[in-house]
């Protein structure tokens, strides 16, 4: 979807939807929806510490288990025209024991030809809930 000049609550509704496809078990596996949010200078540092570029990201998703998880506390700020950050936080319990973990969120959004993909995206966990 492509936003030119749109409101900051446009932008909100449009980033927390791409953040959730990001999120969503049956996109994970679709390569090309994939490729279509993220930069081609795309970087991840995430909750395990591991540093994965935009490649090791496609070929993990394909293929990866993801048990859903929910999201928590979206939050959409612009820092410039063409920027954007998304933070929050993504609950996943553990069906055996039903212990829930968290992980902090955010993601450095860039409009690029008027598309809005993800440059760069962090994951730190959380203490416990």
């Amino acid at each position: 979807m492509s936003l030119g000049s749109e409101s900051t609550d446009e932008l909100w509704v449009h980033l927390q939807a791409c953040e959730l496809a990001l999120l969503d078990p049956a996109v994970r596996r679709d390569r090309g929806r994939v490729e279509a949010l993220l930069a081609e200078e795309f970087l991840e540092f995430g909750s395990s510490g591991r540093l994965w570029t935009r490649e090791q990201v496609l070929e993990l998703l394909a293929s990866q288990d993801f048990e859903p998880v929910t999201m928590e506390d979206f939050r959409c700020d612009r820092i410039a025209e063409d920027v954007a950050l998304a933070t929050y936080r993504t609950v996943r319990t553990d069906p055996q024991s039903g212990e829930k973990a968290a992980v902090l969120r955010s993601s450095l959004w860039m409009q690029e030809r008027g598309v809005w993909r993800v440059r760069f995206h962090q994951g730190t966990r959380a203490l416990k809930i």
